[in-house]
C-alpha cells in the first residue's frame, strides 16, 4: 500500500507595488512592519494567508521577505505584517500559499 502525499493548493502568485510601510512593533530588538500594496491576494476572502514577497533591490540583490500575518485596520485597508521593511514604489512578486518549508528555505 502506496502512502499519498496529502493534496496542497498551488500557490497563488500575483505583482503589485508596495504603497506604503509602518512600523507594527519593536521589542527585544525586532521590529514588525505592516506593508500595504496597490493590490493583495493575501487575506482577500477572510482567512489568513500568508506567503512571500519577493523584490529586486537597486544593486540587484534579490529580497525574499515572508508575509507572516495579514491585519485589516479601520478603514479596511489590508496590511501585510512583515520582518523586513521594503520601500514605498518597490515592485514585488508575491505567492500566497507558499507552504512554511518552502519559505523557510526562500529566507
Amino acid at each position: 500500500m502506496s502512502k499519498h502525499a496529502p493534496d496542497v493548493a498551488p500557490a497563488m502568485e500575483f505583482s503589485a507595488v508596495v504603497t506604503d510601510i509602518r512600523e507594527e512593533s519593536r521589542a527585544a530588538g525586532r521590529q514588525r512592519w505592516q506593508i500595504a500594496l496597490d493590490r493583495t491576494e493575501f487575506g482577500t476572502d477572510g482567512d489568513r494567508r500568508v506567503g512571500v514577497m519577493e523584490a529586486v533591490a537597486p544593486r540587484g540583490a534579490r529580497l525574499i521577505v515572508p508575509v507572516l500575518d495579514v491585519v485589516v485596520d479601520a478603514a479596511g485597508e489590508v496590511w501585510q505584517v512583515v520582518e523586513k521593511p521594503l520601500a514605498a514604489g518597490t515592485r514585488v512578486t508575491a505567492r500566497v500559499g507558499v507552504a512554511e518549508f518552502e519559505r523557510s528555505a526562500a529566507c
